[in-house]
């Protein structure tokens, strides 16, 4: 099978949804797929896979956007696909994937951010403004707004939602395909050397409990809401409590913050790592307070490593927690008092050990594996659907 894939990035430094791309693409080259990937990225090169680099004019970001979203459609139109898959918004798609959730529902989560009153009444003038964003939401308008678009392929319960609300949707034109990741490979004795390693470089005790955040945009996935409870934990003094926080949101205003809370000395900016699995293996608890994840692959990861989790239910993620047994889902990022009490509830090693196991079983059924199978059958039934009724796509 032939299949265009239409990713605009597909650099892993930026995020879960990049990355996603990048692991379903390797099953799927082992399932034999011969894939055509579109994008604005130079990825290293990626065995058995056709790359096209298509750049955007050099004007602005909008135009940059606009000419890499009409030059794919152009190449697209010249050759031949059995299925042409988007991630990215892209006009003629079979299927349209929003592996970030919808931009709709971006623009209103970044909203929701800012305080009630001026500060979000600014944030919504600017976004008027915002070329680029205007044109990914007409984009996606076009997309869903019509009776003959492509399929959409929601990657959680939170994403089928976010087409009805936005799009009003009709139901045959879902799909669901839960996200997926591939299982931790660690041996036990690996899993032993991680945690050892990780705890002595940053001089956290056998006895400490170590708290785990991974984010790139570090206010969008609620750190300063953890800082908060790590600093209401301190005053009340449960102490023990160390954070690491992964990822590269780290800035001189964020230090400050930790300082003016008094949590300098508890909380690590580790920076950008490709160990985060050892980071995982080293903490006894993953705290994820987002305000807003389609189906958040950090959370995924942490629960295939059998680590308890602690999450939101803007985060599709949460779909595959059962509250209280296989992880924690909190109803708003800002209940910094809900936060902490569920961290104070993993203090006990018992509680800790039972809430990982469950979270590990439960995401057996949340492999990459699995989603990918479920999207080949998808692709033969559209690509089907066209021999049939004699067309091409």
């Amino acid at each position: 099978m032939k299949v265009a894939l239409v990713a605009e990035w597909l650099d892993a430094w930026r995020g879960g949804a990049e990355t996603s791309t990048l692991q379903f693409m390797h099953h799927l080259m082992d399932a034999g797929v011969e894939i055509h990937l579109f994008t604005r990225s130079r990825p290293s090169p990626i065995p058995r896979t056709h790359v096209h680099t298509i750049s955007g004019a050099r004007m602005s970001r909008t135009r940059r956007s606009v000419t890499f979203a009409r030059r794919v459609e152009r190449r697209l139109e010249a050759d031949s696909f059995d299925i042409i898959h988007a991630i990215s918004p892209c006009r003629g798609a079979d299927i349209y994937q929003p592996r970030g959730g919808t931009i709709a529902e971006t623009v209103e989560r970044n909203l929701a951010l800012r305080k009630p009153g001026a500060a979000r009444s600014l944030k919504r003038c600017a976004n008027h403004f915002n070329l680029k964003q205007r044109y990914m939401l007409a984009l996606e308008r076009q997309l869903l707004g019509n009776g003959g678009g492509p399929m959409v392929v929601a990657i959680s319960d939170y994403v089928t939602r976010q087409l009805k609300r936005h799009y009003a949707l009709a139901d045959e034109r879902i799909h669901k395909i839960f996200n997926g990741v591939n299982p931790d490979p660690a041996t036990d004795d690996e899993r032993a050397r991680n945690r050892a390693e990780v705890r002595k470089t940053y001089d956290v005790g056998d006895g400490d409990l170590l708290v785990l955040l991974v984010a790139h945009n570090f206010r969008l996935k609620g750190v300063a809401c953890w800082m908060e409870a790590l600093a209401g934990l301190e005053r009340a003094g449960a102490g023990g409590v160390r954070t690491l926080v992964v990822g590269k949101g780290e800035s001189v205003r964020w230090h400050r913050l930790a300082d003016r809370l008094g949590v300098a000395s508890k909380l690590t900016f580790v920076g950008p790592s490709e160990r985060t699995q050892a980071f995982r293996h080293a903490a006894d608890v993953f705290v994820h307070p987002t305000y807003y994840d389609p189906c958040s692959r950090v959370v995924l990861e942490a629960m295939a490593a059998g680590l308890p989790t602690i999450t939101t239910q803007w985060d599709g993620a949460a779909e595959m927690i059962t509250d209280g047994e296989s992880g924690f889902v909190l109803s708003d990022p800002d209940d910094i008092a809900a936060l902490m009490d569920r961290v104070n509830q993993l203090r006990d090693p018992a509680r800790r050990v039972a809430i990982g196991t469950a979270a590990r079983k439960a995401m057996a059924h949340g492999t990459m594996a699995r989603h990918t199978s479920q999207m080949l059958e998808l692709y033969e039934s559209l690509a089907g659907s066209h021999r049939k009724a004699g067309g091409t796509l």
